[in-house]
């Protein structure tokens, strides 16, 4: 699938994944920032610099890059959930931002430049597809303290998948995250918002949690960069888990909407933070 027929498939499809999505949006989990104490959870192109090269690893990073290494470990399977996880409660004013369906070297290297203007670190859902071919971008999210989850290979409605197919999507995704990135992801996030058993069970055997959203932009329509922000800035709270799209059609609207919110929610005492990694 092409980056510009994500948006048009999301049109056909939205109506019918909603409900299964909305089936997905309630519940308690057990979830931590980088900086809180586990808590549970309830229910055209911008001009500019396009992609760098890959920084000198850094702190962030927790392994080399894998490529051409060994055979790859199994991941810790987790708890099998049965719903997403939508938020994160937390004490203080922290929320996270994500972004999905990327990488996409148009777009997501303005928004990754934003990000470090205010020392700020996200989450990227990535689809394999798009991120075989713009590795260095994942590399730079790992040298910059951003957090790589697995968006699947073609972004497909995985309610209409079989139990392999939605396998094959998740691991060939995880594979290519492992190389770039250097470690494999621990979160996952169904396309469409479309979650279904055996999605929420090869999830947690390959050590992913599910994780939802709490604010949509709903960039992906294109509303207008003041819309964009003023959902952004109006749904703004305590945990809050905001989806945007940095990929999957024209994202320009979203690279302008994040330089004029990221400084308003910070200057506000927002915390923009991401998830505490595990210890595998």
């Amino acid at each position: 699938m092409t980056k510009d027929q994500l948006l048009t498939r999301r049109r056909l499809l939205l109506v019918g994944a909603a409900a299964v999505g909305a089936a997905g949006t309630a519940g308690l989990f057990v979830a931590g920032t980088d900086d809180e104490e586990p808590v549970r959870t309830g229910a055209a192109p911008a001009p500019g610099p396009q992609a760098r090269a890959a920084l000198k690893p850094s702190t962030y990073r927790l392994q080399p890059l894998t490529g051409g290494g060994p055979p790859r470990a199994r991941p810790r399977p987790v708890a099998v959930r049965s719903e997403p996880i939508l938020e994160f409660p937390v004490r203080g004013r922290s929320m996270v931002l994500t972004f999905d369906d990327g990488p996409d070297p148009r777009y997501t290297p303005h928004i990754l430049d934003t990000l470090a203007k205010y020392d700020v670190r996200a989450m990227f859902f990535v689809c394999g597809e798009m991120a075989v071919d713009n590795r260095e971008l994942l590399a730079r999210m790992a040298d910059e303290g951003h957090v790589v989850g697995n968006h699947t290979w073609t972004h497909p409605l995985l309610t209409q998948l079989s139990r392999a197919e939605i396998r094959d999507e998740m691991e060939r995704t995880s594979d290519v995250i492992e190389d770039a990135y250097g470690e494999r992801p621990q979160w996952f996030r169904a396309p469409y918002g479309a979650w279904n058993r055996a999605a929420f069970q090869l999830g947690a055997e390959m050590g992913m949690e599910p994780l939802a959203w709490t604010v949509d932009s709903l960039d992906w329509t294109t509303p207008g960069t003041r819309t964009i922000v003023d959902r952004i800035e109006g749904g703004a709270g305590p945990g809050v888990v905001v989806l945007s799209h940095d990929a999957g059609g024209d994202r320009s609207q979203s690279v302008k909407a994040v330089r004029r919110y990221l400084p308003y929610l910070l200057d506000s005492g927002y915390h923009l933070t991401v998830p505490r990694r595990r210890s595998n």
